[in-house]
């Protein structure tokens, strides 16, 4: 059941403005829509690769499409990205399920700029928390939920996309909705306290202080750590303020160039770091800080999570 249907794809929204007729000018059309559009395919897969990869299918298909017939590009746009999306989850549901260790999303560098655009509580949030909270939903529930509850799609037209009826798409959205909610972390951090709190760890991961970085943890913390197989991370979460310091004191022994040079960033959302490891890759550092201690870190190596960063770091 967690499969979606192959619906039809009509050109009419029943929703939102009416946009002018575009068949004349499609590239135009769609890159005004772009930004939504990664937007969405980034929250439905976890991946800017993949995210990416679905949104130039969909353009592809816009260019093929009877655009005289479609009255809401953004709403044509969407359905058919989401559409992508969903086939793209069945697919990779079996290589997430034998992925070597934690899984986390690929890092976000300026989430800002994939806002849905809604009112939505959840209209600027691409956290690591809700991210990792949307994986664990079916692909329809994950579907349901972000279309209505965050890009604001009435269930009319879900219904329409999923091939369901309105009623299972209320049903699917009501229990992911239950589901975030209980999963999803909220604690917002003024920014310069989440800069300082980092730069500390930051500096005591070099120092590999197991003191200093055992007092800027919160005592039941957690270390998510993202290998897949191609670099050196812990398999399972680490849990806990003393063994995450140890954990990293460790590294700053062993392999000091891990926690080498550093800078700032935001990532998610979240305060973090951008590390060269001494290889030259990049690696990323997530933190959610709750009480001005540091509550969960999100640490990808995962050298095919972070290509897309490179053209960002120049």
């Amino acid at each position: 059941m967690d499969e979606p249907a192959n619906a039809p794809e009509g050109p009419h929204a029943p929703n939102g403005p009416t946009s002018p007729r575009t068949a004349d000018d499609p590239a135009e059309t769609f890159e005004a829509h772009r930004r939504h559009l990664v937007g969405l395919a980034y929250r439905m897969l976890g991946s800017v690769a993949e995210a990416e990869d679905a949104v130039q299918d969909a353009y592809l298909r816009w260019h093929g499409a009877d655009r005289a017939g479609v009255e809401n590009a953004k709403a044509f746009l969407s359905r058919t990205v989401a559409r992508l999306c969903l086939d793209r989850l069945r697919a990779t549901r079996a290589r997430r399920e034998t992925y070597v260790g934690p899984w986390l999303p690929e890092p976000l560098l300026g989430a800002e700029d994939f806002s849905a655009g809604t009112a939505s509580e959840y209209a600027a949030d691409l956290s690591v928390g809700l991210m990792l909270a949307l994986e664990r939903l079916s692909p329809l529930e994950r579907a349901a939920f972000l279309l209505h509850d965050v890009f604001d799609v009435d269930f009319a037209e879900v219904a329409g996309l999923l091939g369901r009826s309105e009623e299972a798409c209320r049903q699917l959205a009501a229990r992911a909705r239950a589901h975030v909610r209980t999963a999803r972390p909220r604690f917002p951090v003024p920014p310069e306290h989440g800069s300082r709190v980092v730069a500390a760890f930051a500096e005591a991961a070099r120092r590999g202080d197991p003191e200093g970085l055992a007092r800027l943890l919160a005592a039941d913390a957690v270390l998510h750590s993202d290998g897949g197989g191609r670099r050196t991370a812990a398999l399972n979460p680490i849990v806990g303020a003393d063994r995450i310091a140890r954990f990293f004191a460790g590294i700053a022994t062993k392999f000091p160039g891990v926690i080498g040079t550093s800078r700032g960033a935001t990532l998610n959302g979240l305060p973090g770091l951008i590390i060269t490891d001494t290889d030259g890759l990049p690696q990323t550092m997530a933190f959610e800080i709750v009480d001005g201690t540091i509550a969960a870190i999100y640490f990808v190596r995962n050298p095919d999570k972070l290509g897309h960063l490179a053209p960002r770091l120049q």
